[in-house]
């Protein structure tokens, strides 16, 4: 899943460790979510859409992902 995460940090001139403590993850989850290796739970999507003031599908991209 593509993300917006890595422009919206850098934009506000966040660290990854900075965003991590603020959402209550590690870096490490923030570099897996930003390199689209690991998919956002939907309670740390809203976290970290609330904290950019955004919803969740402006910082997740959702066109990849297949029909139900």
């Amino acid at each position: 899943m593509k993300t917006r995460i890595a422009e919206l940090r850098k934009q506000q001139k966040l660290s990854q460790e900075e965003l991590g403590l603020a959402v209550g993850v590690t870096r490490q989850t923030i570099t897996s979510l930003e390199i689209g290796k690991y998919m956002a739970s939907l309670q740390l999507a809203y976290k970290i859409a609330k904290y950019f003031g955004l919803t969740i599908e402006e910082v997740f991209d959702f066109s990849d992902m297949e029909e139900l």
